[in-house]
Formats: structure tokens, C-alpha cells, sequence
């Protein structure tokens, strides 16, 4: 009896075993495929700056550093005011008091001066009185100019351009590589998009550099948009 229930719970066994691989040898079955990579770029003129400008001041007395520091501050903050900047489009984005010990020749302490830094970001919207607003926060005290960096406020439209000749550039090569091997595409596989903005032209100066007459030749250049397309067809 011990026998024959163990050789019908063998058998059940056995039955479960295979149905549950029955489909997966089915799924599993070989199918060609041909992947490509297609590239699709879109060039924008920059519309917007972001800028970091700052206050340095230095004394024996950090109340002193911390004084001058706050009058260059007030006046930078006035003249971005007269500049029609938006008071939305100017950040906070470091504060900094500090110690800075100087040594003598013989490397021996000598007098202890406090530094006191205020850095604000701040977006431009009219690029061309950017070469103009350069000019007037460091005549308003500003002494720290940091990169200055380029964008568009909208790059939507240009993504979808981009994505869409990607696809395009991707479509192409896989209908010129199935017409030369001798094949024919079949359905989408899989398919996956993304797009990115290319290096930004960056400016790198300090405040000093654009005390001139003449406003400060800034030149915005180009920003580059770039979508990649990676596509697998099934081939017939």
C-alpha cells in the first residue's frame, strides 16, 4: 500500500514538472533581432545667464570685515534692483566668516585678519545687457565673479526635435543594414529614448577683470541638445 502512494505522489510530481515547463521552452524559443543606435542634435541660442557674484572684505576686526561687508552687499543689492532684476532670480548661496593668520620670515605668527564673503546667485534674462550688468555689479563693489553659465528657459520643443531624429537616424540605419544583409524588419522589439543638454559654454572671470569702459564682451554661443535612440526590431 506504502508502495503504491508513493509511486502515484512520484507520478503528480512529475506531471506538475513538466506542465510548468512546457511554456517556458515555448517562450524561449530563438528569435533574430537587429539593435542600431541612432543620434539626433538640436542647437539653441541661450536665452538666460546664471551668475555667481559676491562681496570680499577683510579686516583686523571681524566686526570691521563684517561692516564693509554688509555696506558692498547693500550697494550690489541696490544696483541689481536699478538693473530690473527680479528679486525671485537672485539666491543666497554662501556666507562665510573666517580667520586668515599671516606669518612673518622667520614663520612666526604675526597679525590675525577675519574674512567675511557673501555670494549670490543670480539669473539674467536680458542677455543682451548681460556684458552691461557685469560692468555695473562690480562697480557697485561687487570683487568675486564666478562662472557664469548658459541656458534656455524652454527646451522642450528642442527634446522632442531631438528625440524625433534620433529616431529617425535610428529607423534609417536599420532599414539600410536589413536591405544590405538581405532580411526584413519585423515589429519594435524594445526600444528606449533619452535626451541630455551637451557641455554648457561656461565664462570664468573675476570682478576686476570687467572695471572697463566698454561693457564686458561676454558671448553666449550655443547650447546643444542630444537625443539617443536605442531600437530592436524583430526580423521576419
Amino acid at each position: 500500500m506504502k508502495k503504491k502512494i508513493v509511486f502515484v505522489s512520484l507520478f503528480i510530481m512529475i506531471a506538475i514538472v513538466l506542465t510548468s515547463c512546457a511554456p517556458i521552452a515555448l517562450n524561449n524559443k530563438d528569435v533574430s533581432t537587429l539593435s542600431v543606435m541612432g543620434k539626433g542634435e538640436v542647437y539653441l541660442v541661450p536665452d538666460i545667464a546664471y551668475i555667481n557674484v559676491g562681496t570680499r572684505s577683510e579686516a583686523l576686526e571681524v566686526t570691521t570685515a563684517l561692516s564693509e561687508n554688509n555696506k558692498q552687499a547693500k550697494s550690489l543689492a541696490d544696483a541689481l534692483t536699478n538693473m530690473g532684476i527680479d528679486p525671485a532670480d537672485i539666491q543666497t548661496t554662501a556666507f562665510n566668516v573666517y580667520p586668515i593668520q599671516s606669518y612673518g620670515m622667520d614663520g612666526l605668527p604675526m597679525e590675525m585678519k577675519y574674512v567675511v564673503e557673501n555670494t549670490v546667485s543670480v539669473k539674467v534674462r536680458d542677455l543682451p545687457r548681460l556684458g552691461e550688468f557685469l560692468d555695473t555689479v562690480v562697480r557697485s563693489g561687487a570683487n568675486q565673479i564666478y562662472g557664469i553659465s548658459f541656458d534656455v528657459q524652454d527646451r522642450k520643443a528642442a527634446e522632442a526635435e531631438a528625440r524625433k531624429l534620433a529616431v529617425q537616424d535610428a529607423t534609417a540605419k536599420a532599414i539600410e543594414i536589413a536591405g544590405i544583409s538581405g532580411t526584413e524588419l519585423g515589429e519594435v522589439h524594445n526600444i528606449t529614448v533619452y535626451s541630455y543638454l551637451g557641455g554648457q559654454p561656461i565664462y570664468d572671470g573675476k570682478g576686476g577683470g570687467f572695471a572697463t569702459e566698454a561693457s564686458a564682451p561676454i558671448s553666449a554661443g550655443q547650447l546643444l541638445i542630444t537625443a539617443e535612440a536605442n531600437i530592436t526590431y524583430k526580423l521576419k
